[in-house]
């Protein structure tokens, strides 16, 4: 009974893993790149990569939109703070009003639009980990899937690997090269296992609506803005009035509520029918300043500031919710705990790079190289090499591109679509041998002169940012090095691109 049950968990391990592995992997990967998101947004906008936030930033974001938006049906303000330092407001118009949405930048200090080179930055990684830019909830369906088979496959790889501990503190330099690439696969798993299993299942709850729909059917039936209002925060925009009204100012707001919270800053606004004596002011907590996100939000009257209603973040199933929401997004991290997160995400990505290695090298072992077994590994290589020169390619095209360019930051999308369709078309080209070794040398050069770019393009280098002590952005460059590097040792090892061995090695199992 107990070698058919592991047998069966090994059955699972392996074919679950592999089927979702590639996915997994990209997932990791740019949800590693999400702890830095801001930094990377400023890298790429090297024009404000010294810009900071201001406390006016508020008011100043109010007059650009009393000026530019007068007859919005909502704004929403998303003020600055240490990481993002530009003020990002949302203009929402009313029905048969054209544009019917509209994003800008402002800068803080007196709500200017931001003079920059048009990027998504970080935001198109961050929202790539869990929708793959796939129309509608496809992506986000196929991610959650993936998420749940990986729970699995932690679970099943502590079945199947019984002895994972004696063997991960037991090095043996003989082992044979399949053994090896197990070995990392199972030292990788068990030196961040408490992060996988976090990240994965906390990496659920913010679209376990999506997921399980029916108990929120159940207790709120079609009342979407009940349950918008009770759990989210967010009450349903009062019907406009029809008459002019100044809009109250916002800072005496914000000290009430920085009262209200013991010294807690807001991170949001939400004015709906500004300018219109039924405008209310939402003023919402920054999540970056606790661990716990419940909401925490208090509601205005826009024209005399009169509170109208209070969330305090109250009820167990919130505070759950909001703490696992938290634990996953890792706002409140300061600089040193991002760092050990990004070490960890990295960890989970090379865990599941290595399995997925694992599975092909022990097959070839032991039979011909199919045409099952050479797609697989071509799909090996399309993904853990493919996507990183993707990514190289999104943040070259960043720095390329003429700054005042059209459509820039769609261009870059592109060329990060481009470059990966062509990483994985070229194994079909040039044979997936051959082009392990050539990829792995497109990817060490592309992150390795990556800073050089920077340097011949931008004022915003290494001798800029490390002398000015903005170690976040220094870090994407260095990160770059560091990447450069590792793609040009694989390249010079052996290990993947070279034919395998005819037999295990003497005393060992395969």
């Amino acid at each position: 009974m107990n070698g058919s049950f592991r047998l069966s968990m090994t059955w699972l391990h392996n074919w679950g893993g592999l089927i979702t592995g590639w996915l997994l992997f990209c997932v990791f990967l740019t949800g590693t790149t999400a702890y830095a998101r801001h930094e990377i947004t400023r890298w790429m906008q090297p024009e404000r990569v010294q810009a900071t936030g201001s406390p006016n930033a508020a008011a100043a974001a109010a007059a650009t939109l009393s000026r530019e938006a007068a007859q919005a049906r909502r704004w929403l303000i998303l003020l600055p703070d240490g990481r993002e330092t530009a003020t990002q407001v949302y203009v929402y118009n009313p029905p048969g009003v054209q544009p019917g949405f509209r994003r800008m930048a402002l800068e803080p200090a007196d709500g200017r639009p931001v003079q920059a080179r048009a990027t998504f930055g970080g935001d198109f990684l961050y929202y790539f980990h869990f929708d793959l830019r796939l129309p509608g909830v496809a992506g986000r369906y196929l991610v959650g899937a993936a998420a749940v088979v990986l729970l699995v496959a932690l679970i099943t790889g502590f079945v199947i690997h019984r002895r994972v501990f004696w063997d991960f503190f037991t090095p043996s330099p003989t082992r044979s090269r399949p053994r090896a690439w197990m070995d990392m696969h199972n030292g990788l798993g068990i030196i961040a296992l408490p992060y996988h299993a976090l990240i994965t299942l906390t990496g659920l709850v913010p679209l376990m609506l999506l997921y399980l729909p029916w108990g929120l059917q159940a207790a709120y039936g079609g009342r979407q803005a009940d349950f918008a209002a009770a759990v989210y925060g967010e009450p349903p925009a009062r019907t406009a009035a029809g008459r002019p009204a100044p809009l109250v100012p916002l800072q005496p707001l914000l000290d009430e509520t920085a009262r209200r919270w013991g010294g807690g800053q807001a991170g949001r606004i939400v004015i709906d029918n500004p300018g219109d004596a039924a405008a209310t002011i939402l003023i919402k907590r920054t999540d970056a300043d606790r661990v716990v996100i419940t909401p925490e939000a208090v509601l205005f009257d826009g024209t005399d500031g009169t509170v109208l209603r209070v969330w305090n973040g109250d009820g167990a199933a919130a505070a759950t919710r909001a703490g696992a929401y938290g634990l996953h997004m890792m706002r409140f991290a300061d600089a040193p705990l991002r760092l050990a997160m990004i070490l960890c995400g990295l960890a989970g990505t090379a865990m599941i790079g290595t399995g997925q290695v694992y599975w092909v090298l022990k097959r070839r072992k032991r039979e011909e190289a199919s045409r099952g077994l050479r797609l697989a590994d071509g799909a090996n290589l399309a993904v853990m090499v493919g996507l990183p020169i993707a990514i190289a390619a999104y943040l070259w095209a960043n720095r390329l591109l003429p700054a005042g360019l059209a459509g820039r930051e769609m261009l870059e999308v592109g060329a990060f679509f481009a470059a990966w369709l062509l990483a994985a078309l070229h194994p079909a080209l040039r044979g997936v041998r051959r082009a392990w070794g050539e990829q792995l040398a497109a990817a060490a050069f592309l992150w390795t002169a990556l800073p050089l770019v920077n340097a011949l393009t931008s004022h915003a280098h290494l001798g800029v940012t490390l002398a000015a002590g903005l170690w976040g952005v220094a870090g994407i460059d260095l990160t770059a090095l560091a990447a450069g590097g590792l793609f040009a040792w694989l390249g010079r090892r052996p290990a993947v691109t070279a034919p395998p061995e005819t037999a295990p090695a003497p005393g060992r199992a395969a």
